[in-house]
């Protein structure tokens, strides 16, 4: 028996990290009971087919498993794809990112801010409801695609006149990348999360929906009480002022 050396420990600890990446996630998006399946799928195969050494499950579970990872990447393309831009994303790996991405444009990242915090403050007044996702890192692309096309520069006029109560596309969602204003009435995957109050609607389960399954950060106005809340990161903060709204767009823009 090989003695338990450094490079032991560091796989160790390595999966170790991995296993926590995909639990945080996956806890996020409401999925964490999958989780646990499949983490005790992998146990039993590992003490059948590697401990045990049985071979007639260890040879069932070989194949199941190889099969069953495929079909978990197809099941849970958007939580892999969340996994990946946070690991990516992580402070350490920023100069990396630095040596791909020479030409891109700080600065103009900052306009953003007030005209959607300005139209955010007048829809809150006039409670008129409204849910704008702004795209982070990961693309937003299809959910693009389920509204309708705009691209435009961001406007405070153009969003209010986009949310209001007449307007065709008031229902949906607005998408927000690369400072403009990229479609509107979209469609975005819905949270299940039981830990939502149920005196809040869809927009805010739409929001913390597409926090969940990507990076992006949403912002919701009740229609009903006219309050501000964001989501982030699986997180729904609510009845939030637009100074702390502010603060939190300025905080995402700069870490961009």
């Amino acid at each position: 028996m090989e003695p338990f050396g450094l490079k032991d420990a560091l796989d160790i600890a390595i999966v170790a990290l991995l296993l926590f990446y995909l639990y945080r996630i996956m806890k996020e998006s409401g999925t964490i009971n999958i989780f646990f399946g499949v983490l005790s799928l992998c146990i039993v195969w590992v003490v059948a087919s590697q401990i045990l050494e049985m071979k007639l499950i260890g040879s069932i579970l070989d194949k199941f498993m190889s099969i069953g990872l495929l079909v978990l990447v197809i099941l849970f393309q958007d939580q892999i794809k969340r996994f990946l831009v946070e690991l990516g994303d992580h402070k350490k790996w920023r100069f990396l990112r630095e040596l791909f991405h020479h030409n891109e444009d700080k600065k103009s990242s900052h306009r953003q801010i007030v005209p959607i915090v300005y139209a955010c403050m007048s829809m809150a007044k006039s409670k008129t409801g409204a849910l704008i996702v702004i795209q982070q890192e990961m693309p937003l692309t299809n959910y693009e695609k389920s509204g309708d096309i705009i691209d435009a520069l961001i406007n405070t006029r153009l969003i209010e006149n986009i949310f209001f109560k007449n307007s065709p596309l008031h229902d949906g969602a607005m998408i927000i990348a690369d400072d403009r204003i990229k479609s509107a009435g979209c469609i975005l995957p819905v949270s299940h999360d039981r830990n939502v109050p149920r005196s809040l609607g869809l927009r805010h389960r739409s929001a913390l929906g597409i926090s969940q399954a990507t990076d992006a950060f949403a912002i919701v106005v009740s229609e009903e009480t006219g309050n501000i809340s964001v989501a982030h990161k699986g997180v729904l903060s609510t009845r939030i002022s637009t100074t702390e709204l502010e603060r939190r767009l300025s905080t995402i823009m700069a870490n961009n």
